[in-house]
Formats: structure tokens, C-alpha cells, sequence
């Protein structure tokens, strides 16, 4: 190594001290910044320095059980108990399953249980569509017999 290198190299750490210090008092000008205009601005500080911090996400670990295995679930605190009612349901609907086969692995009960609550939601909502569109047919008939009388009378 020559001369001109070492020093280069002796002169690095040096560099690299000075951007590591110039950081830190920058950091500490930006912290007294905040200090002094919470201490100037006195009680009106205090709210606007709630509303910068994040509020804290109210959620939960909930551990339920389907078929035997526990699973950890997180959950908004306000959805556990829809949460319970759900891991319910499809605890005794895979049991069923267990109970017609009892020689499927967990995850393919599990795998049929999802197949089988799909098919039911789709049925569902035919027949949800269903019904509306024997509402509107009702309505329908209903406003012609309704202007047929008006016509008569």
C-alpha cells in the first residue's frame, strides 16, 4: 500500500464520523424544533401531538378451534363475537363432514367444508335474486290492477 492510500483510508473513518455526527445534531435540532413550539404554543400543543400519533389498532388474538385444531386468529375486538358465531358454525358443519367421512384428512374437510358453505352462498343469493325479481313483478301487477281501478271508477 502506498502512502496516498492509507491516508485515504485513515481519512474515511474520519468522513464518515463527521456525516454520522452532522445526522445526529441534525436529529437533535428537529427534536428541540418540536420541543420549543410545544413549549411556546403551551395547552394548544398537546392535542394537535395526539392527533400526529397513529391511534392504536384495536385487535385481538383470538384462538379458535375447528375440527380439533386451534388456530390463532386476529380480529377487530368489535368482530369477535361474529367471529365466534362463524368458527361455530363451521366447527359443527365440518364435524358433520368428520362424521359422513371420517377417513378425510383435516385439510380435506376442511377443503369440502369450503366447497360446500360456497355452494350454499351462491344458492343464497340466486335465491335472493329470486325474490327481488318476484318483488318487482308483484309491484308491478299490483300498480296495474291499482290504475285499472282508477280507470273503472
Amino acid at each position: 500500500m502506498t502512502d496516498n492510500q492509507s491516508k485515504s483510508i485513515e481519512k474515511q473513518p474520519q468522513e464518515s464520523q463527521v456525516k454520522s455526527n452532522q445526522a445526529q445534531t441534525t436529529e437533535l435540532k428537529s427534536q428541540n424544533v418540536v420541543s420549543n413550539n410545544s413549549n411556546t404554543q403551551g395547552d394548544a400543543a398537546k392535542p394537535a401531538a395526539k392527533v400526529t400519533s397513529a391511534p392504536e389498532p384495536q385487535v385481538k388474538k383470538v384462538d379458535i378451534a375447528i375440527a380439533g385444531v386451534t388456530y390463532p386468529i386476529y380480529c377487530p375486538v368489535h368482530e369477535e363475537e361474529e367471529l365466534r358465531a362463524a368458527v361455530f358454525y363451521i366447527n359443527d358443519y365440518v364435524l358433520n363432514l368428520r362424521r359422513n367421512a371420517p377417513s378425510l384428512s383435516q385439510e380435506s374437510l376442511l377443503v369440502l367444508c369450503c366447497l360446500n358453505l360456497h355452494e350454499k352462498i351462491q344458492t343464497n343469493k340466486r335465491n335472493e335474486e329470486d325474490r327481488l325479481q318476484q318483488n318487482k313483478q308483484s309491484e308491478a301487477l299490483l300498480n296495474k290492477v291499482i290504475k285499472d281501478a282508477h280507470s273503472i271508477l
